[in-house]
């Protein structure tokens, strides 16, 4: 069994979006920060990495959101470590409404350990794993391969940016977290572009809003560099839609980060989860993947 930590946030009004909900990519950096917390507490903080020459890398991130947090909500994020491999370990996340219970959010990460210098994997030590896991049967799991996206349609979006200050992290490349806004934006574009903007989808009674994402971190990027981000739909059904994208280096088109988002269509209004228009998928006709 390994050691299980709880880190208790309070949502400040600056992590919420326009509808007034915590935006997606934030709790990500909830996640980021309970994780932090729980490897201070066994002995693993900032200093004792930098010390080591070493330090923990996101490979994958999957996420599902069961409800909405808002501004003045405090969540209790239950973190422990699932397993260990010769250079990964997976961390899960369980979120939680602390006036309620109720469970908010569950999530998982795949972090990979590195070696500062040389941005190598490196074996984790066995005194680390004994650390988090000091019952020491913390179990070897597999992993399931991020899954293909279709073929690309012939409406896929692009949308271009440079990597700013405010998204580069402490390690020197854009946060992990930052990518989820990259993403969220290109697909805010995507649909003005076709006609929908976000004030027109909630005059219609609708607006989407992420169920569960599911990221895999392949490069990094650093400061002033441009990335492309192209997106496109896939497995429309009356109520739900897939969104992939694909984040790469604009010089070269390396792959930087790719995912796959369940969306779901919300009257703000009831709260409600309701049918998409059939004008919404003529317009978005030239962006669904066929199948």
């Amino acid at each position: 069994m390994s050691v299980v930590h709880k880190t208790t946030l309070r949502v400040r009004h600056y992590e919420c979006d326009a509808w007034g909900h915590v935006n997606h990519a934030n709790y990500l950096r909830y996640m980021q920060q309970a994780a932090f917390d729980a490897s201070a507490a066994v002995g693993y903080d900032e200093a004792r990495y930098t010390a080591q020459g070493t330090f923990w890398l996101i490979r994958e991130t999957e996420i599902e959101y069961l409800r909405q947090l808002v501004y003045g909500d405090e969540v209790e994020i239950t973190t422990w470590v699932g397993d260990f491999r010769r250079v990964r370990s997976r961390r899960f996340y369980e979120f939680r409404h602390v006036a309620s219970g109720e469970l908010v959010a569950k999530a998982s990460t795949d972090w990979v350990y590195l070696d500062r210098k040389s941005g190598r994997p490196v074996s984790v030590p066995p005194e680390m794993i004994a650390a988090f896991a000091p019952e020491g049967d913390v179990s070897i799991g597999e992993r399931d391969r991020f899954p293909a996206a279709p073929h690309a349609p012939p409406g896929i979006y692009l949308m271009t940016r440079l990597t700013e200050w405010r998204d580069i992290d402490a390690a020197g490349h854009v946060n992990n977290a930052t990518y989820l806004n990259y993403m969220e934006e290109a697909a805010i574009r995507h649909a003005r572009a076709s006609g929908w903007s976000m004030e027109r989808m909630q005059a219609a009674g609708f607006v989407p809003v992420a169920r569960s994402h599911r990221i895999e971190y392949r490069a990094q990027a650093s400061l002033g560099e441009e990335v492309t981000v192209s997106t496109f739909l896939s497995d429309v059904r009356r109520t739900s839609a897939v969104r992939h994208f694909i984040v790469a280096r604009s010089s070269d088109g390396e792959v930087l980060a790719q995912a796959r988002s369940l969306w779901l269509f919300v009257n703000l209004k009831t709260n409600t989860i309701v049918r998409i228009s059939s004008d919404f998928i003529a317009d978005f006709a030239a962006s669904i993947a066929e199948g």
